[in-house]
Formats: C-alpha cells, sequence, structure tokens
C-alpha cells in the first residue's frame, strides 16, 4: 500500500533535519560518567538500560538526542511524570549528555509480539491506514524502528508494548505535547484503540 508522508511531517522532518546540523557543536556526553550517573536510573530502567516493567521504557540504545530532549522536557515541565519530572530536575545539561551516551549504547533486548496482533500492526506500521489518513509509522521510524536521529525520530525497536500504547493514548489525549508539528498527537488521534493495541505489539518485536 503506497501512502505519502503528511505535509506537516515532511515539514517537520525537514526543519529538525536542519537544526540537528546545525547542533553538530552542541555538548559531548561521557559513557563512563554517564554508566556511573545512571545508578539512579536502574530500579525503573535496568541496568543497562533495559527495564524489566512493561510500564516503563528501555532506553538500551536510544539516540543521544532524543534522550537528553526528553529529560529536558521533564525538567521544564513541558512533559510530565510523577516519576520523572522530580528525577528530572537536580540534572544538569552535562548529567542529561552524559546518561544518553551511555545508554546509547547499550543493547536492546529483543522481545516478542503477541502472534494474533502481527498481522494488522504490521500492516499499520508498514502501510498506515490510507482511510483514516494516517501515515506509515515506517516513514519516520523506519523498517526496523531503528528511527532517524538526525531528524529527532526515535527508536521503538523492541519497545515495551504497554509503554507504546501508553503514550500512544497520550498523544492521543493530549497529555504528551512533545511531538514537533503534533506529528504524533494528528496520528493518535486517528488510530482506534484496536489500532494502538496491534501497533503497540508489533513494535515490541521489531528488531
Amino acid at each position: 500500500m503506497k501512502f505519502e508522508l503528511p505535509a506537516n511531517a515532511l515539514a517537520a522532518a525537514i526543519t529538525l533535519t536542519c537544526f540537528a546540523i546545525g547542533s553538530v557543536a552542541g555538548a559531548e556526553g561521557s559513557v563512563s560518567a554517564g554508566q556511573a550517573k545512571a545508578t539512579t536510573c536502574v530500579a525503573c530502567h535496568g541496568v543497562d538500560g533495559n527495564s524489566v516493567n512493561p510500564e516503563w521504557p528501555s532506553l538500551a540504545g536510544q539516540h543521544t538526542a532524543y534522550i537528553v530532549k526528553q529529560l529536558k522536557a521533564f525538567k521544564t515541565g513541558a512533559r510530565q511524570s510523577p516519576l520523572m519530572s522530580p528525577m528530572a530536575q537536580p540534572l544538569s545539561d552535562q548529567d542529561m549528555e552524559d546518561l544518553a551516551a551511555y545508554y546509547a549504547t547499550q543493547t536492546a533486548r529483543g522481545l516478542e509480539a503477541q502472534k494474533s496482533k502481527v498481522e494488522a500492526g504490521q500492516r499499520l506500521y508498514r502501510g498506515g491506514n490510507e482511510t483514516l489518513a494516517v501515515a506509515a509509522c515506517i516513514a519516520c521510524h523506519g523498517p526496523n524502528g531503528r528511527g532517524n536521529s538526525a531528524a529527532g525520530y526515535p527508536s521503538i525497536r523492541g519497545q515495551h508494548s504497554k509503554y507504546v500504547e501508553a503514550q500512544l493514548n497520550a498523544y492521543k489525549s493530549g497529555q504528551r505535547s512533545t511531538d514537533p508539528s503534533k506529528m504524533m498527537r494528528d496520528i493518535a488521534t486517528r488510530l482506534t484503540a484496536e489500532e494502538i493495541v496491534a501497533v503497540s505489539s508489533y513494535v515490541q518485536g521489531l528488531r
């Protein structure tokens, strides 16, 4: 099924890419320093960034820029969480860069998708839903869910389906609004509850 990326998504991709190119000279994180600082994150995100609780995200292999962006959002209040908001408050910009550098070097563990959801989830992820004007997830997150660091699109491969589902619902309700040009909010509002469950399960099984 052929489906074109919406104009707002394309514009955001171009803007984010230009921003990323212009920001190469930014601060760099230290993996060793990040590992030491990550001891306070272990309880929720695991020793190596692979969370054992499906309600909390795995951070292993995530793009550094995305991790930093989310930590800053938690600190400023742009993104709300009763757990992460207070954790982010004492972090300096360098702390965030160090933590991001550490988690980016870790290897994400493979998880399995629910077999009964694979067909529907794959169809939506790869082909979108033309009837509802839902763009294919593959357009931004790639065939294997690795995302696009330069454009600001996160890696979602192997992420807990329960967490992905929660975030899609947060975008749908407007509770989460850290997406550029309202890209994810626009997509999530068009998804049915069944589609959210299916694509979340499919994402969990991506390698």
